[in-house]
């Protein structure tokens, strides 16, 4: 249990075979230093490159077969 002047953690958590869910807002720094925010109370961050909105999850890694996704 945290105290009460300690602040709230992120919660981040990894879907099997998909996105990292993170707690909302959320803003991504891209490696060019570009910014995007998203103030959804949990966004999902696309992990296998496929998504047309990176950084967030479009679902595009569902189109990808299974073998694809478990790296063998």
């Amino acid at each position: 249990m945290r105290s009460a002047s300690e602040p709230r953690a992120t919660r981040v958590r990894q879907e099997p075979g998909g996105p990292v869910l993170v707690e909302g807002p959320v803003e991504a720094v891209a490696e060019d230093g570009t910014i995007t925010r998203s103030d959804r109370p949990v966004v999902a961050l696309c992990t296998c490159g496929r998504s047309r909105i990176l950084p967030w999850c479009d679902t595009s890694h569902r189109n990808r077969p299974a073998s694809d996704r478990d790296g063998g």
